[in-house]
């Protein structure tokens, strides 16, 4: 399909700008930076909405400490991310500025997107600004996050911001110019539409010197987004026009597009939700939540892995081990234990107690695709 086609209902973009896209020699780039602005300035003028993902606060705290980034501790890259965060978002403060447009600054954790009240308000915050024309600019908030809540990366939080606003389209912007079967190849994959066990075995895991992120954070935010339903590309930040170039229908990078309905808000959510264990399910099972739309009940269950509570995340497969879906289960991991493959009519009698009739409603399900 041309690219043109594929981009043509696209109203709402998230930009992730990674370190290397911004940053010379470990340093901000303000040229750098001024063409990843003007380009989204311009985007904005011609109705867009866009959100900006940026990366490079650490580096810049520890460019204005003479700190080198490598070798860094835990607290120390804290604290650099602390003094990094306010010159990044002041030099697009500054940059906007002269294009006649405002930012404000949104810090994240998993747990903003992870909990339902949090996500939503998060996401009243995004609305309200781009409904001002505010231009967003989304960080994870490294100066206090934890491993516990942390989403480890920016290409996943761009995904995570994504679904969030449900954006029509995410571009990742590095050091590369997309996604290559084989590096010694001229140019990138035009399109993919499906992660398979191929597209992840060439991935390899490095990032960029100052960056965190490498092909394989790229592809697992490309697998979030074709669940979403939505298009994401992967191209170089250093291209000359490179955001308005690919709005005018160019062959820019690798698009993953799928064939995928868009999903809802709250199936946008549950879908990026990372998920604490499993239950493996039987064949007639996976009939009835993939084929017929149905919740998925006890009796269909036939093991339970992971720790997990009553209200958590957990991942759906089938007795081939085929990645189903994820639900919200209504039972904790032990008393699943107790009732998988019983009768609804027998889980008072097993338990005490019956909760629900399902384990995972439909309303609380998402299925890959």
């Amino acid at each position: 399909m041309p690219r043109k086609t594929l981009i043509s209902n696209v109203k709402r973009i998230v930009v992730k700008v990674g370190t290397s896209t911004i940053s010379q020699k470990g340093k901000l780039s303000p040229a750098k930076m001024s063409h990843i602005v003007s380009n989204v300035a311009e985007l904005a003028r011609q109705g867009y909405q866009i959100v900006i993902v940026s990366s490079g606060a650490i580096s810049a705290g520890a460019s204005a400490l003479n700190k080198e980034k490598a070798g860094l501790t835990i607290p120390e890259k804290q604290a650099m991310a602390a003094v990094g965060q306010a010159i990044l978002i002041n030099e697009y403060r500054k940059l906007f500025g002269r294009e006649g447009l405002s930012v404000g600054q949104i810090l994240l954790t998993e747990d903003d997107v992870k909990h339902r009240r949090r996500f939503l308000n998060a996401r009243n915050t995004l609305e309200t600004l781009l409904d001002l024309g505010v231009v967003p600019v989304i960080n994870e908030n490294d100066s206090v996050v934890v491993k516990e809540i942390k989403f480890g990366d920016n290409d996943t939080l761009s995904a995570h911001v994504a679904g969030l606003i449900n954006a029509d389209l995410l571009v990742l912007l590095s050091d590369i110019r997309g996604f290559y079967w084989d590096l010694s190849d001229p140019d990138p994959v035009e399109e993919i539409h499906r992660i398979t066990d191929e597209v992840m075995a060439r991935c390899g895991d490095a990032g960029s010197e100052h960056g965190t992120g490498g092909m394989v954070t790229k592809i697992r935010a490309a697998e979030i987004i074709l669940r979403f339903g939505e298009k994401m590309i992967i191209t170089h930040g250093g291209e000359k026009d490179v955001l308005l170039r690919i709005m005018r229908g160019e062959k820019v990078g690798t698009i993953f597009t799928g064939t995928a309905r868009p999903l809802s808000s709250r199936k946008k959510w549950l879908a990026a939700r990372s998920h604490k264990g499993g239950v493996i399910i039987d064949d007639g099972a996976v009939d009835a939540v993939v084929n017929r739309k149905k919740s998925l009940l006890a009796s269909g269950i036939v093991s339970v892995s992971g720790s997990f509570d009553m209200g958590d995340t957990v991942e759906i497969l089938s007795t081939g081990r085929k990645r189903i879906g994820k639900g919200i289960v209504k039972y904790n991991h032990e008393e699943l234990q107790m009732i998988m493959g019983k009768k609804t009519r027998d889980i008072e009698k097993i338990l005490g107690i019956r909760f629900y009739d399902e384990v995972i409603h439909r309303d609380d399900m998402v299925i890959y695709d």
